[in-house]
């Protein structure tokens, strides 16, 4: 499967580019950069420390689309969004790590989805998901009557959004699985006096500092007892693995939206 990366000069789009070259069923097709980009025209492969494998680094968005299968994304809402329908347009795979959404980029992300195979997660790594699974299945066995529900994450210095994706990822697998809507029962911040805590908020914590790639936490809090659920990432090729393993599972696929957990066969 011939995969463009998106954002190829960056952290995360250098480890992108590593993982596809050692994956079986992958090849690397395009590395797209921003304009002005002091990468344009170094090969992708020497910048993600593999040597020279014929893949210059480009702004040309056109140029960088010819001929690819599937687009492999963790840049920016704007840029994502604007390359959803790039990908409907050419009916390709579009793979999504991206976080930090707003409603009105949602809404264009599932219209684009009609037309093409979109893989979109908060989190694309295998335990994470596995953790929305059990997240879910532990706020449904514990009440908001008996215990409170927490969601505790750290992040290195550099992360722009929060809480992040993976956060509100958890946060809606807990709120799935008491039958609520996150968006009115979350508490994103407090400050002050701000009286005792609602019954049946999901409380969000944010931490950011150094390198940390990812923590994540959810606590649900009873009367004498205290459950713990966490995820510690100490290296990003796990997301990047878990990205093209999705765009693998992509291919050939009916339109439509889809998470990690359906990738790993984890929905319904």
């Amino acid at each position: 499967m011939k995969l463009l990366v998106l954002g190829a000069a960056g952290r995360m789009g250098r480890t992108l580019v590593k993982v596809i070259c050692e994956r079986d069923g992958a090849t690397l097709s395009g590395a797209l950069e921003r304009d002005g980009s002091p990468a344009l025209g170094q090969d992708a492969g020497l910048l993600a420390g593999l040597g020279e494998i014929g893949v210059p680094v480009t702004a040309d968005a056109d140029e960088a689309l010819a001929g690819a299968d599937g687009i492999i994304d963790f840049t920016a809402p704007a840029v994502s969004t604007a390359f959803a329908a790039r990908a409907a347009e050419r009916g390709i795979a579009h793979v999504i790590g991206t976080t930090g959404f707003s409603a009105q980029d949602e809404a264009t992300i599932a219209e684009a989805a009609r037309r093409a195979v979109i893989v979109k997660s908060g989190n694309m790594s295998l335990g994470v998901n596995l953790l929305a699974g059990l997240v879910e299945q532990a706020a449904r066995a514990l009440g908001p009557d008996a215990f409170d529900l927490e969601v505790l994450e750290m992040h290195h210095r550099h992360k722009v959004d929060a809480p992040s994706g993976t956060a509100l990822l958890l946060g809606e697998a807990a709120a799935k699985g008491r039958g609520i809507d996150l968006s009115e029962s979350s508490v994103r911040s407090r400050d002050g006096h701000i009286g005792a805590r609602p019954e049946g908020s999901i409380g969000f914590a944010t931490l950011r500092g150094g390198s940390v790639v990812g923590e994540h936490t959810v606590i649900l809090a009873g009367e004498g007892e205290r459950i713990e659920l966490t995820h510690r990432a100490t290296d990003r090729a796990i997301f990047a693995r878990g990205a093209v393993t999705a765009a693998l599972w992509a291919k050939g696929r009916p339109p439509g939206l889809y998470s990690m957990r359906d990738v790993l066969g984890l929905s319904g």
